[in-house]
């Protein structure tokens, strides 16, 4: 496995960020405009900032031994303030990566980003927990393979076979129109539809505007809901191709792309070829409890290439910090890679 390409950080892990940054002082002009973008750029993201300051106020009470990575008790009243250590004001400058971890735990852990998840339980039809792997058989006689965090909803009718994938990744071995069954197979999500012009494909939610898609065997139509505001706005995909497609850029091919490696999962493994850090950390977050976090861009863009079987991924967290040299922080089900 080797170590080095960006990739955003989530919305929860940003938000944490500028709250710690916030409470370590005033903000420079720079940082104030890089701020007000950030907020602008998404609904969720004030939201998320208020909700990991309110978070970070709730710790006014707790004291962090950098060195030790843990949380010191407070004082009791009765106990002399001599037994205390002497407070070391520039421990406090080594304090934020901690304070950051610390701050996404109870952000992870409260839910802000429950909501989302709670409704794609309440609309799904078939869905997948973290580590898990699902083949649903449908009424027409087509076939869904659920990757872990995944979720569809059927809309059969006498018109079309609609399937929504809410969450996640799905691959679809689609019964072909023939005989009595003359109604077309269409998945949509994300603002976009693909339609079967053969047998399998895949696709992957990425949010609300994005996805992409596979074929495995014969072609698709992927189509936009909307105009794109540049580029096309549908494409026919043989086998072999990709796409991936949202409201800007339209519906774009990804060249290269290795479709067995990204379907590995069907397989019981994950498979990376010199990928960013943060790729790999993402989707081995899809499959194994908690949350990893990366403290840095630079150790973002550290590539790594390694096949982890499924069912063991903690083995894998352990292989990565090993190889790549770096250190892990635990703190309730959040893991910290610095």
């Amino acid at each position: 496995m080797n170590s080095q390409g960006p990739q955003e950080r989530s919305i929860t892990e940003a938000a944490a960020d500028w709250a710690v940054r916030l409470q370590a002082g005033g903000l420079s002009p720079s940082a104030q405009a890089e701020l007000a973008q950030w907020q602008e750029a998404d609904p969720r993201h004030g939201q998320a900032l208020a909700f990991a300051r309110q978070t970070w106020d709730a710790l006014a009470d707790l004291r962090l031994d950098p060195e030790l990575g843990c949380a010191s008790p407070r004082r009791k009243a009765h106990e002399p303030a001599a037994a205390q250590p002497q407070a070391r004001p520039h421990r406090r400058r080594r304090l934020p990566r901690l304070a950051s971890a610390v701050t996404l735990v109870l952000v992870v852990a409260l839910g802000w980003l429950q909501g989302p998840q709670a409704l794609v339980y309440l609309q799904a039809d078939y869905l997948t927990g973290k580590g898990e792997v699902r083949t649903v058989h449908l009424a027409d006689g087509s076939t869904v393979e659920l990757d872990s965090a995944s979720a569809i909803r059927l809309d059969f009718s006498s018109e079309q076979r609609t399937v929504q994938l809410l969450a996640g990744s799905a691959v679809f071995d689609v019964a072909p129109m023939a005989g009595e069954e003359r109604r077309p197979f269409i998945v949509q999500s994300a603002g976009g539809q693909t339609r079967a012009l053969g047998t399998r494909f895949l696709v992957t939610r990425e949010n609300q505007q994005q996805a992409w898609v596979g074929v495995l065997q014969h072609s698709v139509a992927v189509s936009l809901d909307s105009p794109a505001q540049s580029g096309p706005s549908e494409r026919v995909l043989q086998e072999g191709q990709s796409a991936r497609y949202d409201p800007q850029a339209g519906v774009v091919a990804l060249d290269g792309l290795d479709l067995q490696r990204a379907t590995s999962w069907r397989r019981g493994v994950l498979v990376f070829d010199r990928q960013p850090l943060a790729v790999v950390i993402e989707r081995l977050n899809r499959y194994r409890p908690g949350r990893v976090v990366l403290s840095s861009n630079d150790l973002a863009q550290r590539q790594v290439s390694g096949v982890f079987p499924l069912d063991m991924l903690d083995t894998a967290l352990d292989t990565l910090t090993r190889e790549l040299q770096v250190q892990r922080f635990d703190l309730a089900g959040v893991s910290l890679i610095y």
